[in-house]
């Protein structure tokens, strides 16, 4: 009698609770970020008037690496997805651990910088200690992604909401700029001169970390559901609108002001909103905080899932295989959460967080040239395995999103070495 009771009851596993429209929430939670709601402006004095085109270059230019993501959550739809791509590609568990490594790095780093942010923010209202409102919010934080996985994702895309109706509110207040493309399109054209397409470039590179974030998205794939067929489907459309939104709000913002006083701005959005309202902009900097606490919410879900995942996947010493459990109430994976809670209150309040954040951005770009070069070998290796619901791209699309990750990890890190170079 005891047998069957046991083969029905196993170890508590995660829910899968979250369908299409939760996770593509969750996608643009994780790309619709605070990052652009600063980062337009640099990318403004960069550009100049062909901002727009250093979005839609910076869109192009990650859609390799993101088809890559599509196919890749298609064929092996579990938790630790970058490290367990890697594992499968290239056949060796210990380049597979040091990957999920570098993903929960990058998850705790930009929690903790994210919850730097928000405490500058929040001293504004409330003057407390640094060291208690980072412990705080953090704590918060984890809470609420200990809470489920439905209910932090269904919060987190709330979030998502608003942040998203602060860039739609954007347009709708520079709408009346739209009727000026025909009078000023010669001003969004580019020449052919040599120094417009390095402005265009430039400004794409640095669009591009805009668009990061959509990788995060993989390492849920064990809480949704039909996960083989709504993963790939939710990956390419939280890229498709992240594109159109950031065009738009690029557009609005060089046609509404000037792209030097843009890149002068550290608000960009909040002085665009100024510009064509006449208003306080204090709700776009109430957003703007929405947005910054979202980003930590889903870098600690996120972070949080790989190291369960890694424990589950015996790629964690024996020592630390408790943080593969799962809480049998909440059907999440607790300790892990704690454990990258402890690793942000660390960070946040013991390190400098700008040069740990730059080193972060190199680290997600050679996680995206090791999977680009894991699809590959699959494809060269395994050409016919795909499943009946799975998402197959060309090879030669794992092979561009190698190249253009390659390059841009080159371009962070000659920036990084410039300061030592005299």
């Amino acid at each position: 009698m005891d047998n069957p009771n046991n083969s029905s009851s196993p170890t508590p596993e995660l829910r899968r609770s979250l369908n299409l429209p939760l996770i593509v929430l969750y996608g643009l939670g994780t790309t619709i970020g605070g990052g652009i709601y600063v980062l337009v402006g640099r990318i403004a004095a960069r550009a100049g008037m062909l901002a727009p085109l250093s979005f839609v270059g910076a869109a192009l230019l990650i859609s390799f690496t993101a088809l890559t993501y599509a196919e890749l959550s298609s064929r092996y739809p579990r938790c630790a997805g970058q490290a367990i791509y890697v594992e499968k590609g290239f056949g060796r568990k210990d380049l597979a651990t040091l990957v999920g490594l570098l993903v929960i790095l990058n998850g705790v780093v930009s929690s903790a910088a994210l919850s730097d942010g928000f405490v500058g923010y929040f001293q504004t209202l409330l003057p407390v200690p640094t060291w208690l409102a980072i412990i705080g919010v953090t704590i918060v934080l984890g809470l609420l992604a200990s809470w489920g996985i439905s209910e932090s994702v269904i919060l987190a895309s709330v979030i998502t909401v608003i942040e998203v109706g602060g860039l739609l509110i954007i347009i709708w207040v520079g709408r009346d700029e739209f009727s000026t493309l025909a009078a000023r399109s010669h001003e969004l054209v580019p020449t052919f001169e040599s120094s417009v397409w390095i402005g265009i470039l430039s400004g794409s590179f640095l669009a591009f970390y805009a668009f990061i974030g959509f990788e995060d998205m993989v390492n849920v794939a064990e809480e949704i559901k039909n996960v083989e067929k709504t993963l790939p489907v939710a990956i390419i459309l939280t890229l498709i609108i992240t594109g159109l939104v950031y065009v738009a709000v690029s557009l609005v913002a060089v046609l509404s002001v000037a792209p030097q006083t843009l890149g002068e701005s550290t608000a960009p959005l909040s002085l665009i909103y100024e510009t064509k309202t006449k208003e306080d902009a204090t709700l776009i900097s109430i957003i703007s905080i929405f947005a910054v606490l979202n980003g930590a919410l889903i870098q600690i879900i996120m972070a949080a899932r790989v190291l369960y995942g890694m424990s589950r996947n015996n790629m964690m010493p024996d020592g630390l295989k408790f943080l593969g459990d799962v809480h049998p109430r909440t059907q999440t994976p607790i300790k892990a959460t704690f454990a990258i809670i402890l690793l942000i209150c660390i960070l946040a309040l013991g390190f400098s967080i700008e040069i740990l954040a730059e080193t972060t951005s190199l680290i997600i770009l050679v996680i995206a040239c090791l999977v680009n070069g894991a699809l590959l070998r699959l494809k060269l290796t395994a050409p016919a395995h795909q499943t009946s619901a799975g998402l197959v791209v060309p090879i030669w699309i794992p092979a561009l999103g190698m190249i253009v990750s390659f390059s841009f990890a080159a371009m962070v890190l000659v920036d990084l070495v410039k300061p030592f170079g005299g």
